[in-house]
């Protein structure tokens, strides 16, 4: 390190949280109680306009997008349609996050979700904080997903330790600008802030941007270059 830290700004999938957690839990949950979220929810203009937007996020052509508004009676079926081609694709777009945001609160709510940590992540997320370290996260799931993963883990609620989550309505990991903005959020120099991640893109991103950054090698992990 060539500067002291001031912030650890942290990912979570593949740095504190193992992936397979959320490829083999948190995700398979979305495809199985998107339709019943929908149709519980359907009523809820909000709703109806996240759907609207996650079919744009999809790519999906005018006469489909005009078939989803003319035929009500089969715009939930076409909406689960799109979340399923976008999560095949990997996609982390900002309305597919949020309703997946919403179907987690369900899930994290009931019980039925208990967030997975790596083992020794809360005690060292609690002594950097008894020494000064600011923490943060910045993740591609929602601000509102975020909250509800440390809110429920199986150490109990780690929100006191953090003093700020960001996702990708700030800007995208791989763009140097998100980590400035970010920078400028916390009020230090970016090179006081060390980034940890286990994509050496979004690290590179970050290093552009002044941070100091710190490649997480964990098990389940993809190689990385």
């Amino acid at each position: 390190m060539t500067t002291a830290i001031r912030c650890v700004l942290l990912d979570i999938e593949g740095t504190v949280a193992p992936i397979s957690f959320v490829t083999e839990v948190m995700f398979p949950f979305i495809r199985q109680h998107v339709s019943e979220y929908l149709s519980q929810h359907w009523q809820e203009t909000d709703v109806v306009a996240l759907a609207s937007r996650i079919g744009d996020e999809a790519l999906v052509t005018a006469d489909e997008l005009d078939q989803f508004h003319r035929q009500p009676q089969s715009a939930q079926s076409t909406t689960v349609a799109w979340v399923n081609r976008l999560m095949d694709r990997d996609a982390k777009t900002t309305a597919l996050k949020q309703l997946q945001g919403q179907i987690w609160k369900t899930g994290f709510e009931s019980g039925q979700l208990v967030a997975q940590l790596f083992a020794e992540v809360p005690s060292v997320l609690a002594a950097w904080r008894a020494l000064g370290l600011d923490l943060r996260i910045y993740s591609s799931g929602s601000i509102a997903a975020q909250k509800l993963f440390f809110g429920h883990t199986q150490a109990g609620n780690l929100l006191e330790l953090f003093s700020a989550f960001y996702d990708t309505t700030i800007g995208g990991k791989k763009e140097s600008a998100s980590y400035q903005q970010i920078a400028a959020d916390i009020g230090c120099s970016a090179s006081q802030i060390l980034f940890c991640s286990d994509v050496v893109d979004d690290l590179n991103a970050a290093t552009n941007a002044g941070m100091q950054t710190a490649l997480s090698v964990r098990p389940g992990n993809p190689a990385q270059p």
